[in-house]
């Protein structure tokens, strides 16, 4: 399956894309991992996927007040109820969160042809290691871990280049009509159809990917 990380800025008309519109720091995302891998799976090459950045939070180095950090731990036990997924809540005791996923979002632009890889990492990092992917220095230690050059990384991240395709990420997203995390999105002869807006299960959406012109 042919795949991008960023926005779909040279998009060819007649081509049919399916638009994975998500964050890594997304805790419904990280619930919707294993029936995002079976949909990924049952598709197989049948149509270009293309991973589009959400940008749930702005770049911010504030620390999270107490009201969000409740909204967000809120989150966290009901993803868990309604998938399965797991959590590590020493997060909250080692960690100075900050509302912030751009850099994250960032990274896995950066992480160029290991974006799908830099994605999940982030993900088990931030919710079964208790690492924060808001700061800079743990998103370089987990380039790292996956042999992508620290230096050349770092320059990446505050690029024009990176920014750019953020941003065109997020004009996919606002072109398409996706405000949910996650969403698929497929786009073909000129039409958009939804898959999934927000958390469902991988039969709901396979059904949904079955009754689409591409089968």
């Amino acid at each position: 399956m042919m795949q991008k990380w960023y926005g779909c800025v040279d998009m060819n008309p007649a081509e049919s894309v399916l638009h994975y519109v998500a964050d890594p720091m997304c805790s419904w995302c990280w619930g919707f991992k294993d029936a995002r891998d079976e949909i990924f799976k049952a598709i197989g090459e049948d149509v270009r996927l293309e991973f589009v950045m959400g940008g749930l939070a702005r770049d911010s180095d504030e620390p999270m007040p107490e009201e969000t950090k409740s909204y967000v731990k809120e989150a966290w036990h009901q993803v868990s109820a309604r998938t399965g997924a797991e959590f590590n809540w020493d997060f909250w005791e080692n960690c100075q969160p900050y509302r912030s996923t751009y850099p994250a979002c960032r990274a896995v632009i950066a992480a160029g042809d290991k974006g799908p890889e830099m994605f999940d990492r982030i993900q088990h990092a931030y919710y079964l290691e208790a690492k924060n992917p808001s700061e800079i220095e743990v998103l370089c230690t987990l380039a790292v871990e996956l042999d992508i050059d620290e230096e050349k990384f770092r320059a990446d991240m505050a690029s024009i280049e990176v920014e750019a395709k953020l941003q065109a990420g997020f004009n996919t997203r606002r072109r398409i009509g996706a405000y949910s995390f996650p969403s698929l999105v497929l786009e073909a002869d000129g039409k958009v159809q939804f898959l999934c807006e927000g958390y469902s299960s991988a039969q709901e959406v396979l059904q949904k990917w079955n009754e689409t012109d591409q089968n």
